[in-house]
């Protein structure tokens, strides 16, 4: 109801060019001072709770990719990555060693330092595995070794069932994976090898075709990610899988097939180092 009388006084101050606020009544003086600590609590109190909701939002972001899968995969795995966790613990790792990371091809792989001699090999596969308990399990797996380059397969996310995921769901894992590789190992190149056709899973042949492609996006858009094309190679002239190269359940390779597979993948590792050398 003072105002009035503050307007009229702060006008006359400057018509006259004079200050005349010591002029004001107490009252007024006493409503200003209430009216500024009602604002300043609330001010500040917004700008206190501002970073920690950002935080809050940032730290959603980064574990909503992992959040659908977390649970399965440690129900599932974290008995066989304990066991890798014990292994680290009392192994050192070969210099310059090929991290192999991925599903049961890997983890079936006896004659992997034969096949990718000269390279040595950490071999860490776990069977069954798909790219949800690999990203998952990303740091575990990865972080405690020094290596040159990491080799990653994983097969089993798309074979035929109704709990399949899609291209655009597995993407965002390998992606997850990939940062993993990089944040702890910047330099090392990651392989990501495509998914084999195997006549157990060709009635899934066509969308997991389109998991590789994905794969083969990720390695065109991401620095460092280098694609391993193997699935011609199991194909025969009629595009139908190469039986011959299989075990019975038709689905993990055989020792020729390993041989096959392991001349790609040591072929391209050679081709991707060499690269990195002469930049």
């Amino acid at each position: 109801m003072r105002f009035p009388i503050l307007r009229s006084q702060i006008a006359a101050s400057h018509q006259h060019g004079v200050c005349r606020s010591a002029l004001m009544p107490l009252s007024v003086w006493l409503l200003i001072g209430m009216a500024c600590l009602a604002i300043l609590p609330a001010a500040t109190a917004q700008d206190a709770i501002a970073p920690e909701s950002a935080a809050a939002g940032k730290t959603a972001t980064e574990t909503d990719v992992l959040a659908p899968y977390r649970e399965a995969a440690t129900k599932r795995w974290e008995k066989d990555i304990q066991k890798y966790e014990a292994l680290d613990a009392k192994t050192a790792d070969p210099a310059d060693g090929i991290l192999l990371i991925g599903s049961s091809s890997i983890r079936r792989w006896d004659s992997a330092a034969e096949d990718l001699a000269p390279f040595r090999v950490i071999p860490r596969g776990y069977g069954g595995a798909k790219y949800s308990d690999l990203a998952v399990y990303a740091e575990r797996l990865i972080t405690p070794h020094d290596f040159r380059a990491i080799v990653a397969f994983v097969g089993n996310d798309i074979s035929g069932k109704e709990a399949d995921a899609t291209p655009e769901e597995v993407e965002q894992l390998v992606r997850h994976v990939v940062a993993v590789a990089r944040e702890h190992r910047p330099g090392a190149p990651v392989l990501l090898v495509e998914v084999t056709p195997t006549r157990s899973r060709y009635d899934a042949w066509p969308k997991i075709r389109e998991l590789n492609a994905m794969l083969r996006e990720v390695c065109f858009t991401e620095p460092n990610v280098h694609f391993v094309a193997t699935a011609e190679t199991f194909l025969t002239h009629d595009n139908e899988p190469r039986e011959n190269l299989f075990v019975d359940d038709q689905l993990h390779l055989n020792e020729e097939g390993y041989v096959i597979w392991g001349k790609i993948i040591r072929d391209r590792l050679i081709e991707v180092l060499r690269e990195q050398t002469q930049d």
